[in-house]
């Protein structure tokens, strides 16, 4: 299930990270102001199309809005491989070293 509250927040941070108000945002979607503060917070629930939308414009990933991992980022696989190692033990590790091994071999 999508948390909309989250989601609106990540919508906030990545609109006041480019330095966009909301109603240059607004404009630029051709809605209210009311309406993108609702999104915002939470108040509406966002379709697809929206959000593609906005993450145009705000230049970042649908998957960063939605789960907060920015896949454009080149370090986001390093950092979650890394967490999901930090979770085994010395044999799994080898396991997972064997597997990789194996892939690039391919």
């Amino acid at each position: 299930m999508l948390d909309y509250k989250l989601i609106g927040e990540r919508l906030k941070k990545a609109r006041k990270a480019k330095n966009i108000t909301q109603e240059e945002l607004a404009d630029k979607l051709e809605v209210s102001i009311a309406f993108l503060s609702r999104l915002e917070s939470a108040g509406y629930h966002i379709n697809l199309k929206r959000l593609n939308q906005i993450c145009e414009i705000l230049d970042v990933s649908e998957s960063d809005i939605l789960s907060g991992t920015a896949t454009s980022s080149s370090s986001y696989l390093e950092k979650d491989f890394q967490k999901l190692l930090d979770l085994c033990d010395e044999k799994q590790k080898r396991l997972a070293y064997k597997l990789i091994k194996i892939i690039l071999e391919e």
